[in-house]
């Protein structure tokens, strides 16, 4: 049934959407972040998505969709990558984390960058959300034909 179908393609949509809303928070809480366990300072995160078998372009999708009948198969994450920006150094001989000259590697992690990020994450898992909804009512409205 295609209805099931758009069910799993938005459910992945939320699946994915809130595991990048887990990432993004995971780098902001770690923003002063020093040292981790492998020693270094934290490194800021990303997430990588593709779309399910999605060994197409988005045009032959479109022109295609009734012929391949694989149209439409969700998203997944494919990682989850570390900024190589370099970190910022911070001049404080006191800290335990300062190297031999005395700076301090703090994560390279732009609060406002961060928060935009978020923004869209929300954004994106709430348009998954109603599309869920649309395909409820319109499962619900299709069974209300046959009274």
């Amino acid at each position: 049934m295609a209805f099931l179908s758009s069910l799993n393609i938005g459910g992945s949509g939320l699946t994915a959407q809130r595991f990048r809303m887990d990432i993004i928070s995971q780098n902001i809480a770690n923003s002063e972040t020093t040292t981790t366990e492998s020693g270094k300072a934290y490194a800021r995160k990303s997430v990588v998505m593709q779309e399910k078998n999605g060994n197409s372009s988005f045009s032959d999708v479109l022109g295609n969709s009734n012929a391949s009948g694989k149209a439409g198969q969700g998203v997944e994450i494919t990682s989850v990558q570390e900024d190589d920006t370099a970190f910022k150094l911070v001049y404080d001989a006191t800290n335990a984390a300062a190297d031999e000259t005395g700076y301090v590697k703090y994560p390279d992690i732009d609060m406002v960058e961060e928060m935009m990020d978020l923004m869209s994450a929300t954004r994106s898992y709430q348009a998954n959300v109603t599309s869920i909804n649309a395909v409820k009512e319109m499962a619900t409205s299709a069974l209300k034909i046959g009274k």
